[in-house]
């Protein structure tokens, strides 16, 4: 047996709940890895809302999307998470399936620009009005850098308090690697 690494069981999460024509968030772009993957999971019929708050996440992005035809299945919304609401329709309410969140910096990008704890957990609370059941949120949860810790601990503070009846949480992670290695909190809607 081998055990799946923290970004590829991610995917595996979101393949077994997103199906074509499903909507589906990113709620941190970064470089676009996710939205190209959610775009090729959601199908031509779906659509992905992907945000960040820095320009070159979205230049980049753009341009992978471009590169793979997908662009016209994305919406790129150049916000913080925390606005999630504001550019989310109310008629997709019970139709987001998936969504993912890698939190921390931007990879290549300014270091001092990094996710709070306070817009993830509002953009969560959104989010979760919006998902379907059986729908799931993903953090994958980076917390080696300046603030890092900060963050996980807020986050897992606010998961493990979160109401059993309404959601399957679960945290995925490898407890034994060196210098603080990232892990998943997957959040179910039941």
């Amino acid at each position: 047996m081998k055990l799946d690494r923290i970004l590829p069981f991610a995917r595996i999460l979101l393949e077994k709940a997103v199906r074509p024509g499903d909507i589906t968030i990113d709620g941190t772009m970064g470089n676009g890895f996710d939205t190209v993957f959610l775009a090729g999971l959601t199908g031509a019929d779906g659509h992905v809302y992907s945000f960040d708050i820095q320009k070159e996440a979205i230049e980049a992005t753009a341009a992978k999307l471009n590169a793979e035809n997908l662009q016209k299945r994305c919406t790129l919304i150049h916000a913080g998470h925390e606005h999630l609401s504001k550019y989310i329709r109310k008629e997709h309410s019970g139709k987001v399936t998936g969504a993912i969140f890698n939190l921390g910096y931007l990879p290549g990008g300014d270091k001092s620009i990094i996710t709070q704890a306070e817009t993830t957990i509002s953009a969560i609370e959104q989010l979760f009005e919006l998902l379907a059941p059986e729908g799931i949120i993903i953090l994958v949860i980076y917390h080696g850098h300046p603030g890092g810790s900060a963050e996980r601990d807020a986050l897992m503070d606010y998961v493990e308090n979160f109401p059993q009846q309404k959601a399957h949480i679960l945290r995925y992670g490898f407890i034994n690697q060196a210098n603080n290695p990232p892990f998943i909190v997957a959040i179910e809607k039941r």
